[in-house]
C-alpha cells in the first residue's frame, strides 16, 4: 500500500474527524470500543487465532481513535 502525501494524510485525518466528531460519530466509536474490546485483555486461553482475530477488532479501534485525536 502506497503511503499518503503530506497534503493527503491531513486531508485524511481532517475527514476521521469529522466523521466521528459529530454526536453520531461519538456514539458509534462508544459502540466500537465495547464490541472491540477497548479496555478488556483480547486474550482467549488455548485460542490463539481467536486471541489474533479480537486483536485485529482492537486495532482497527486504535487507529480511528488514533487518527480522531491527532493534532492537524
Amino acid at each position: 500500500m502506497n503511503k499518503p502525501t503530506n497534503s493527503k494524510l491531513q486531508q485524511l485525518i481532517k475527514d476521521y474527524k469529522i466523521c466521528f466528531g459529530s454526536d453520531e460519530g461519538k456514539r458509534v466509536l462508544d459502540d466500537l470500543a465495547k464490541r472491540c474490546h477497548e479496555f478488556v485483555t483480547t486474550h482467549v486461553p488455548k485460542d490463539s487465532h481467536e486471541s489474533a482475530f479480537l486483536e485485529g477488532n482492537r486495532s482497527v479501534l486504535l487507529f480511528i481513535k488514533n487518527m480522531v485525536n491527532k493534532k492537524e
